[in-house]
């Protein structure tokens, strides 16, 4: 494919230079410029799927250290998670009292629970602000859409938003294939746990739903989508965090609830 692509702008090069000597230079400087931007998107898109391979490996080594407990494998992890958010001011506090416990602490769990501790609950917090300020804005946009289309497109933007907001949080960085990886993986993910965690009251939320419905079928479809997109929320912090949740409480609706209720989200 890429030979007859090339081959087919040779061609249509040569017929520039047939035509005009302006023309055909033209023609090579927006070929060349064509060429460099999709080289330069290639390599974009491979370091974003290299980023996202060692996020998943990071999580894998991190859940496997937590069953062997071994210290240099877990000193090794801290390190690796310590250059991951180099990039993050904001945890430079985090990374100077994790880098003062290498050497203190023996035991690899106790290190990766620290690091869990230390790195991971400032970005859950605002993870949990991002997933209900996106569920918010889905329950109220396709409560007073009159456009099933308009809603369909919303809430899929949304979704797509959503999941890249929480990749950069937590360092992933992906490019648009990444992007539909980690759709595919929450999406996934959010099929094999049954869409909805034991801990929360499917009762309450489908009685809710009913509720709403009786008042306003448009607002009990909004209040629906917006439970489906606060579940996507969660299940992409779970594909896409660097760690098992260990120490931490996975966050869940009825977390997402309460903030609504008091109103406060977390900085983004």
């Amino acid at each position: 494919m890429l030979l007859a692509i090339g081959l087919a702008v040779a061609g249509l090069i040569e017929d520039l230079f047939a035509r005009s000597q302006e023309l055909g230079w033209l023609g090579l400087v927006l070929a060349i410029l064509a060429t460099v931007s999709v080289v330069v998107i290639g390599v974009r898109e491979a370091i974003g799927l290299l980023r996202l391979s060692t996020m998943e490996r990071l999580h894998q080594r991190a859940a496997d250290i937590i069953l062997s407990d071994n210290r240099i494998d877990g000193r090794a992890l801290v390190r690796d998670l310590i250059a991951l958010t180099r990039s993050m001011p904001r945890l430079a506090r985090a990374r100077a009292s994790l880098e003062g416990h290498l050497v203190d602490i023996i035991d690899g769990t106790d290190l990766v629970r620290l690091a869990e501790r230390e790195l991971m609950t400032p970005l859950d917090q605002e993870a949990r602000g991002l997933v209900g300020a996106a569920a918010k804005r889905v329950s109220i946009v396709t409560a007073v859409s009159s456009r099933a289309s308009i809603d369909m497109l919303f809430v899929l933007g949304t979704a797509l938003g959503l999941v890249r907001r929480l990749s950069l949080l937590y360092g992933a960085r992906p490019g648009a294939l990444g992007l539909f990886r980690l759709m595919r993986l929450a999406v996934s993910h959010l099929a094999m746990t049954g869409g909805l965690a034991a801990s929360d009251s499917l009762l309450q939320q489908m009685l809710g739903h009913g509720i709403a419905a009786k008042l306003s079928a448009r607002l009990g479809e909004g209040l629906l989508n917006g439970l489906l997109t606060a579940r996507l929320g969660l299940a992409a912090i779970d594909v896409i965090r660097p760690l098992p949740f260990a120490v931490l409480s996975r966050p869940t609706l009825t977390d997402l609830m309460s903030d609504a209720v008091r109103g406060g989200e977390s900085p983004h």
